[in-house]
């Protein structure tokens, strides 16, 4: 039921912004206000990086199978990485734009740019709330929300500006909004291009390798824990393997018992996947991290 509702929202917010891209072209030309058009041009990437999201959450509810035994939950991953490389060369393209506005500034019609903003921040914030639930649990919301965000904040740029125009014929403030809100864009979107990059090169999602260690080696069949990796697969798995060594008279059983009782202590961890080789004398002197060069 919770994909379904995801769902939805990516098909709403779809349509939605395909609506406020055309107005704010319309009403950028006819005004002839760069923040309104680079808006117009930031919604337009939007609709594409909607799409991306939720061709790729569609992909991610496939079973696993032979040919992809982890799943696809991944395809939400590489989907905000894409969106998040997208949000940085647009945040860049703003900045130069706004930068070359001020050395040639352009007669803007207050009026018209102040009714289509308001018309887009409208919108926008509709977007935002829309896919706000349920973003902190997945990376690939997240990044739409993101976009849904930093279109909404441009749009507060754009009105502010227009206000500006319209009442005290004060033209520079609408390349400064733009600068601002590029600023913005481009800081929030290397944090999520960082966090999908981390899953992606499957690395440590922020757990203390020592503790999980001291919990390991807290029960006394483990003698040595080695050749550790920890990682994250996705939004809602984290993955350890590693090889342990154990006493030789230690039964498959006994073993069986044991990995539950370390599950459930590692589980407070965040780590929901264990995958343990079972070794009695080979590495009992190797360390928990052995590179290749080792």
């Amino acid at each position: 039921m919770m994909k379904d509702h995801t769902t939805k929202r990516f098909a709403y917010v779809t349509g939605l912004n395909v609506v406020i891209t055309v107005a704010e072209f319309i009403g950028g030309f006819v005004s002839g206000s760069l923040s309104l058009l680079s808006d117009a041009v930031h919604n337009l990437s939007d609709v594409g990086a909607i799409i991306i999201s939720f061709v790729a959450h569609i992909i991610s509810n496939r079973r696993n199978n032979k040919n992809k035994t982890f799943g696809y939950e991944r395809a939400e991953t590489l989907a905000a990485f894409t969106n998040g490389i997208i949000l940085i060369l647009i945040s860049i393209v703003l900045f130069i734009e706004a930068i070359e506005r001020f050395w040639t500034p352009t007669k803007i019609s207050g009026g018209v740019m102040l009714i289509v903003a308001i018309i887009g921040l409208v919108s926008n914030v509709i977007s935002m709330l829309v896919m706000n639930q349920g973003g902190e649990k997945n990376l690939n919301v997240r990044s739409t929300f993101m976009h849904m965000l930093s279109d909404a904040l441009s749009s507060v740029a754009v009105v502010i500006g227009a206000i500006f125009i319209y009442y005290w014929h004060i033209s520079w403030i609408d390349p400064l909004m733009t600068l601002l809100v590029s600023v913005f864009v481009f800081h929030e979107a290397c944090e999520i291009t960082g966090k999908a990059a981390n899953i992606l090169m499957e690395s440590n999602p922020d757990i203390d390798l020592e503790e999980i260690n001291r919990i390991v080696l807290s029960f006394p069949e483990i003698k040595n824990m080695h050749h550790v990796h920890l990682w994250r697969y996705s939004d809602r798995y984290i993955m350890l393997d590693a090889h342990v060594n154990v006493d030789p008279d230690l039964t498959a059983r006994k073993f069986e018992l044991l990995t539950q009782k370390i599950s459930a202590k590692l589980q407070k961890l965040g780590i929901n996947h264990i995958n343990f080789q079972v070794e009695c004398e080979r590495g009992k002197n190797d360390k928990m991290i052995v590179t290749d060069r080792e």
